[in-house]
């Protein structure tokens, strides 16, 4: 039986503002990727999200960006990687604390928006990544874009690294995720990702922009909680997994 690990980005409210549908995407999923305060969340919504986790059996993985609050994270900044390195000890560090409260682990950690997309091709931000997983925790999962310089730098410093690949984003023909400036990069059609993701998982290859079919490795699916139409895509997604005999598994169980 082929079995995939159903993650989502949570926890991305902030004080009064809301965002997502966290109660409800939850149990839809096998791992959640928590917001630690700096590009969304707060110490509240990082406490609840953990909490909403907790009885669902939902792993629970660290999800720090660079600290651009106002940009959600998907600005690239000009950081050194010991500043990268420090930043995300520091949230990975908040969310773990949390996490011991609540009496469960801190099962993986994936970088946030930009700094995930240049650390897919920029090696010393990679091994900045590699490195502050190792440091929060020697077991920690890295879970990295599907072929990236994450990949290889995790693998390097002797990490467990998951592979993810994404249900509501384009890829170009070298296997990289269409910039969201670009028309089409993001995908809305539950039917389209339903699709696409099902052949991904059966077949190991993903159909490009350009309507090309390319080899992709995952052990990982991703969809985005602040898509509208995250709710929408995560049932269909799921129903159609289970009714494939793909069986639904957080990630401690596959890597």
């Amino acid at each position: 039986m082929k079995r995939i690990d159903l993650n989502a980005d949570c926890g991305e409210s902030f004080g009064a503002w809301i965002l997502g549908r966290d109660s409800e995407l939850l149990p839809l999923l096998s791992s959640v990727n928590v917001a630690c305060g700096l590009h969304a969340g707060d110490p509240a919504v990082m406490e609840r999200t953990v909490n909403l986790a907790k009885p669902l059996g939902v792993s629970v993985g660290a999800h720090p960006g660079y600290p651009d609050l106002q940009g959600f994270g998907r600005r690239k900044l000009q950081m050194g990687t010991e500043e990268v390195y420090a930043f995300l000890v520091y949230q990975g560090g908040a969310l773990l604390g949390f996490c011991r409260a609540a009496g469960i682990p801190l099962a993986h950690l994936k970088a946030h928006g930009a700094l995930y997309n240049a650390a897919a091709t920029d090696l010393g931000l990679a091994e900045a990544i590699a490195r502050a997983a190792r440091a929060l925790d020697p077991d920690l999962i890295l879970l990295a874009q599907s072929g990236s310089a994450m990949v290889q730098a995790g693998r390097s410093l002797g990490l467990r690294v998951a592979e993810e690949a994404f249900a509501d984003r384009a890829y170009d023909r070298h296997g990289n995720l269409v910039p969201r400036s670009e028309t089409g990069a993001v995908l809305h059609d539950p039917q389209e990702i339903v699709r696409r993701v099902l052949r991904l998982v059966q077949e190991g290859e993903v159909e490009t922009i350009t309507g090309e079919y390319i080899p992709l490795t995952a052990q990982s699916i991703c969809l985005h909680g602040d898509n509208p139409q995250a709710l929408t895509i995560a049932l269909a997604l799921r129903q159609a997994l289970m009714e494939a005999g793909v069986a639904i598994c957080p990630l401690p169980e596959l890597v």
